[in-house]
């Protein structure tokens, strides 16, 4: 227990973060048990600690520990629970929870026994926390991603802008644009957030390629194989298949032919999608009447973000390429995205939306086709052309 607490200090002291997370914000924090699901890399721990920080630092009820600890490999978590709660206990964070092999049992046990302590706990974006028997009736589950372009723009500039709703923007972006380029010229920041911008550990890396490769090849090697329970040997082509898409995204996929170059079957690459989709590696982008059935050929793959064009595929960089999948992004978290036949996206069932450079449609194909545009390198819009980098103000 001591060795714990003086981690716990130690890490309060030394892993200190720039960027706050509005997360924080829209959790309610009065539920027992807590479950904030995340990739690797968008900064669990450090969102962990920054809450211990602001709401408490000083106090000794209040614990964080990272399950990975050898601590548990002798000392089950319920015993552990029972010595802390019965010490004065109220609040325990656990980190990588999916560390632990009997995870979801023990903590409805400690729910059910402690009443009185709450537990806060991380997990792999992979990990079936909201769907487990287990806790599917006593888990509240948050989802932390990466950060948004508004995250990123108010760390670099030291700006405080909020977030708007789809609605907000789709209606009032030449007003919210003036008010932001009062400001700040967005722009001037875009291009660096497309490389290195979702991943707050840009920040503190020298080398963030080569920091992020790592953090893939974990996704990849612990994340899909432990979790998902595939046996090592298949890891070179579970590898394979993220290269070959990272090389041709965004793509209609043929699937056989994938098969073919992964010498795998047809089921097993749609697994494999799936596996690389649950990660948060890839996007998989269905039609309207497909999209909650994972056996369905996807219509067309995306990375899951820019910033792993440029660490997988930086050879497949181009400005349609970053365009489509920025969108996809930062409007995808709590929103329906399928495809259409009036652009490239259709969003909540209602919004046609059409990516394009700075020249963009005409103005009478919008007015007849009746969808949005989200352009590119332009800094204010007008009526249904809506500037691109504005859709990074949405969480």
């Amino acid at each position: 227990m001591n060795t714990l607490l003086q981690t716990h200090n130690s890490l309060l002291k030394n892993k200190k973060s720039n960027i706050r997370r509005e997360l924080a914000d829209q959790i309610d924090w009065s539920q027992r048990l807590i479950a904030i699901k995340g990739a690797r890399g968008v900064g669990k721990t450090t969102f962990l600690l920054d809450y211990i920080r602001e709401n408490c630092a000083n106090d000794k009820s209040c614990l964080y520990i990272n399950m990975n600890n050898l601590f548990f490999t002798e000392r089950g978590l319920v015993s552990f629970v029972d010595e802390f709660y019965k010490k004065g206990g109220k609040l325990l964070l656990l980190d990588q929870i999916h560390k632990y092999p009997d995870w979801a049992k023990d903590l409805k046990t400690c729910y059910e026994q402690y009443t009185g302590l709450k537990i806060i706990f991380t997990g792999s974006s992979i990990l079936r926390v909201k769907t487990n028997d287990e806790l599917k009736d006593i888990v509240n589950v948050y989802y932390l991603n990466g950060l948004s372009f508004r995250e990123f723009l108010n760390h670099e500039t030291g700006n405080d802008f909020k977030s708007y709703s789809l609605e907000d923007i789709i209606e009032n972006h030449e007003q919210i644009v003036d008010d932001i380029l009062e400001k700040v010229r967005p722009l001037a920041y875009f291009n660096d957030y497309l490389r290195y911008g979702y991943y707050p550990c840009y920040q503190e890396e020298k080398s963030f390629i080569d920091n992020l490769l790592k953090i893939i090849n974990l996704m990849l090697e612990f994340d899909i194989t432990y979790l998902n329970q595939i046996e090592l040997k298949y890891l070179p082509k579970l590898k394979k298949l993220l290269y070959i898409i990272s090389s041709n995204v965004p793509f209609q996929p043929n699937v056989s032919k994938l098969a073919n170059d992964v010498e795998t079957s047809r089921a097993t690459i749609m697994n494999y999608l799936r596996y690389l989709k649950n990660a948060r590696l890839i996007r998989l982008l269905n039609t309207k009447d497909s999209y909650k059935d994972s056996s369905k050929k996807p219509n067309k793959v995306y990375l899951h973000n820019t910033n792993l064009l440029y660490a997988i595929s930086p050879e497949n960089i181009d400005q349609s390429n970053l365009r489509e999948t920025f969108f996809y992004n930062q409007v995808a978290p709590s929103r329906l995205i399928t495809s259409t036949d009036m652009g490239h996206f259709l969003v909540n069932d209602k919004y046609n939306f059409n990516i394009t450079g700075n020249l963009g449609m005409s103005d009478s194909k919008i007015r007849t086709e009746d969808l949005f545009e989200a352009a590119d390198m332009i800094e204010r819009g007008e009526g249904n052309k809506i500037p691109l980098w504005l859709f990074g103000f949405l969480y």
